[in-house]
């Protein structure tokens, strides 16, 4: 049975996690949404219940904060800051750095631009470092954009549009492209160009796996964001979808079918294959199917069948990065690792490692 999603105009002071807190301190709480704690102490009959869907309010020029943690970026966040204050529509850009030893934190202080602002974080972390942002961002939306990547021209107008479109989406996002090292496309994803992703109810869709993938071509409520308590600072790798998948469970989701960002993969990525394997995302399965807020959400009976495809969509997904860094044997194995969950997964997860070869 699924619960219905709280009216965006209800009380919120502050979020409680089941077993461990989601942030080194708590963001500063909005007023106008329900907690974690506020939905799963209503009676199932309550929080089953349909309730009606107030559109939020409309802001023609809705402030954006976009949030950039950045540690050891100096080859590469001159050009990620461009980008970010390239766009018209956003109102500061706040970097975060995370105990750069390099000259990260000089080349953002020689940059003139009164939108940005520079904070401090002691290397406590990525997630620790954007909660940090969003503590301090003014921000109506908020993006976070890490510090290797390249918003492209219009990315934020387009998210905003819509948003307008969707007036009860407490996320809007769009699609992006890969580059490597050097900014070089790489990637072929404008192939893809009449693929739809989900919007609406979400939850259950993305539980199965992040289709999200990357924070850059997303925009958040920064109320909603501070609702569900931030990112959980405990999770090293994939703290991102557990974050989107709780955001899920108090909101819909809007979906803008364009190219928002230039992603670049390269040995540091957190996520890349070239140094991380199928075992270090697990945790991050573990949490999100441990989640009270979001087991509420989703459909009775499902949440067994839901994790075993979380388990194969980042197996795949590792594999598609081994092979996209020339690791092809270990790719079988990984594909070998779908197999063992499941043999009908197999030849979907074959078709999408062979067009990461293609950059797809």
């Amino acid at each position: 049975m699924r619960v219905s999603f709280a009216p965006a105009k209800v009380a919120i002071n502050r979020i409680a996690v089941d077993r461990c807190a989601l942030v080194n301190r708590p963001l500063k709480a909005s007023r106008n949404l329900t907690t974690a704690n506020d939905v799963l102490d209503l009676p199932t009959a309550s929080r089953a219940a349909t309730a009606a869907r107030l559109p939020l309010p409309a802001n023609p020029v809705a402030p954006v904060s976009i949030v950039i943690p950045a540690k050891n970026a100096a080859a590469y966040v001159a050009e990620t800051l461009a980008s970010a204050l390239a766009q018209v529509e956003v109102t500061e850009v706040i970097v975060v750095d995370d105990g750069s030893t390099d000259d990260t934190v000089a080349i953002v202080r020689a940059i003139a631009d009164r939108r940005l602002r520079l904070l401090t974080n002691d290397s406590a972390g990525v997630s620790a470092a954007r909660n940090l942002g969003a503590r301090h961002a003014r921000g109506e939306w908020l993006l976070f954009l890490d510090a290797d990547d390249r918003l492209r021209p219009g990315a934020v107008a387009a998210l905003l549009a819509a948003a307008r479109r969707a007036p009860l989406a407490i996320l809007v996002y769009g699609d992006y492209n890969t580059i490597d090292s050097e900014g070089r496309q790489i990637g072929r994803r404008d192939l893809l160009k009449g693929r739809r992703k989900p919007s609406g109810d979400v939850l259950t869709r993305l539980a199965a796996g992040n289709f999200i993938v990357n924070g850059g071509i997303a925009l958040a409520r920064a109320h909603a964001f501070r609702a569900i308590g931030g990112f959980d600072t405990s999770l090293r790798y994939c703290e991102d979808w557990h974050c989107w998948c709780r955001l899920a469970a108090i909101g819909e989701f809007a979906f803008a079918p364009k190219l928002l960002l230039d992603y670049r993969l390269h040995a540091a990525n957190t996520m890349n294959a070239a140094v991380r394997k199928p075992q270090d995302f697990f945790p991050a399965i573990a949490r999100i199917f441990d989640d009270g807020l979001i087991l509420s959400r989703l459909p009775e009976g499902t949440a067994a069948g839901l994790r075993r495809a979380a388990e194969i969509h980042l197996v795949t997904y590792a594999a598609t990065q081994a092979v996209r860094f020339g690791r092809y044997r270990e790719a079988l194995g990984y594909l070998g690792m779908v197999g063992r969950r499941s043999l009908k997964a197999i030849p979907r997860s074959a078709v999408k490692v062979a067009l990461s070869y293609f950059g797809i």
